[in-house]
């Protein structure tokens, strides 16, 4: 079984993520949505992904014409 995130060392190196406005109310909604007022890490971490991933994709998009 995997170690929980919160359990983990924070990493000393590689880039870090700063949330978009938009990254925030997804993670605040996902929150919400399972009964939380505020986002945890689990949401904050999901909404990092998220954002990489479409930032991955928009960049994949603009280099193949």
């Amino acid at each position: 079984m995997p170690t929980p995130p919160w359990k983990k060392p924070t990493p000393q190196s590689g880039s870090k993520t700063k949330l978009t406005p938009a990254s925030i109310a997804w993670a605040k909604a996902t929150a919400k949505q399972a009964g939380r007022r505020y986002p945890n890490l689990i949401d904050n971490m999901a909404a990092a992904r998220r954002q990489l991933t479409a930032e991955l994709a928009r960049d994949n998009a603009n280099d193949h014409p």
